[in-house]
């Protein structure tokens, strides 16, 4: 019976409980330490410092000293040798014996990689810019106001109008979204049952311009601020469409053409708060009565969007990407109902929205 008694047995509870305190400890370590990774800003700035300064192109071939790629960027050279070796710990640039050289991995962080990566991470472009508003996300948060305008001292697309290179890396960023659903977007939805489409704030004319591709007896109509709408009429006229497709420079919180039969809003809602879409659905309504469509293409909360985009619509521009039911609440107002949902890709639905009185 030795190692049964009741000794045994307190001896053998507290070593079992010492163990287990230690396993738990051990896993809210690494719970910790997973979170203060998850938290982490070193990395997320070290990349976009890089893409900012260059570096990727800069340390093409053999790549440089340290101190001589300082000299050319008027840095320092000690925080450089800093930031590049923390960059190296990521695999985006080598130690070589001459100095750093850029890696396969971080050539694609190149600026003619043509992969959106370059206006989405540099600080003096309109994305890598936007981004830096998550510093007052708290303001956000607690107001349900934007963030951006916190900190630059003016909203984004005042910025953006201002600074003609902010627009023209927007413009780019827009249409390198769009690049790779084009095709789904086209194709997954019956276009030709309407003879003419006004595109609402339609950037550089991208989408419109393929849709009438693909459909010969339909007719477009591009609303957008001048210095986009220039590019949209480039566009129209590169691909031969200028017959069928107008431009018209102007804000969607004005009168819109009207008479069309469908009028399309691609990734423009969210982007704006409730009271701004209010006056942007108006001016669609106002053009679009009796028997015109509003057609809707974003993400869903739900079913096409994700949480890290919502953020970014509000801190940057104080929107959302919202629910079906707040889509349908926006729309009634304006006389507006949801008739049918269209998933037609992995990130964006279509929403047609008609008249009530024309449910028939």
């Amino acid at each position: 019976m030795e190692g049964r008694g009741p000794g045994a047995r307190g001896s053998a509870g507290i070593a079992s409980t010492f163990v287990g305190q230690w396993i738990v400890v051990g896993h809210e370590e690494r719970d910790a330490d997973t979170i203060l990774r998850m938290a982490g800003l070193a990395t997320p700035m070290a990349l976009r410092v890089a893409v900012t300064l260059g570096l990727p192109d800069r340390l093409l071939g053999d790549g440089a000293p340290v101190a001589d790629v300082a000299a050319e960027l008027d840095a320092d050279p000690v925080a450089l040798d800093l930031l590049l070796g923390h960059l190296a710990t990521l695999g985006l640039v080598e130690s070589t014996p001459t100095g750093y050289r850029t890696t396969a991995f971080g050539e694609n962080l190149r600026a003619d990689a043509d992969n959106r990566l370059t206006d989405l991470l540099h600080l003096d472009r309109a994305g890598g810019r936007g981004e830096l508003a998550y510093a007052d996300l708290l303001h956000s948060v607690r107001t349900g106001e934007a963030a951006y305008p916190r900190r630059y001292g003016r909203d984004f697309y005042t910025d953006v109008h201002d600074h003609p290179h902010l627009r023209e890396s927007f413009d780019r960023q827009m249409t390198r979204r769009f690049r790779d659903q084009l095709p789904r977007l086209v194709a997954g939805v019956d276009w030709s049952r309407f003879a003419t489409i006004v595109d609402v704030g339609g950037g550089a004319g991208g989408l419109l311009a393929a849709i009438l591709e693909a459909h010969p007896a339909v007719r477009g109509h591009l609303v957008d601020l001048e210095q986009t709408a220039a590019q949209a009429r480039r566009t129209f006229h590169d691909r031969g469409l200028d017959d069928r497709a107008r431009v018209t420079a102007g804000s969607f919180f004005d009168p819109l053409p009207a008479g069309a039969d469908a009028y399309l809003l691609v990734d423009v809602l969210h982007n704006w708060d409730d009271e701004h879409a209010h006056r942007i659905l108006d001016r669609c309504a106002e053009a679009a009565r009796p028997t015109g469509r509003v057609l809707v293409v974003e993400a869903v909360g739900g079913l096409r969007a994700d949480t890290g985009s919502d953020l970014a619509m509000l801190v940057i521009f104080g929107g959302r990407e919202r629910r079906l039911a707040e889509f349908r609440a926006l729309a009634s107002a304006h006389g507006l109902a949801l008739d049918t949902v269209t998933e037609v890709t992995d990130q964006r639905c279509l929403l047609d929205f008609r008249f009530q009185d024309d449910l028939r």
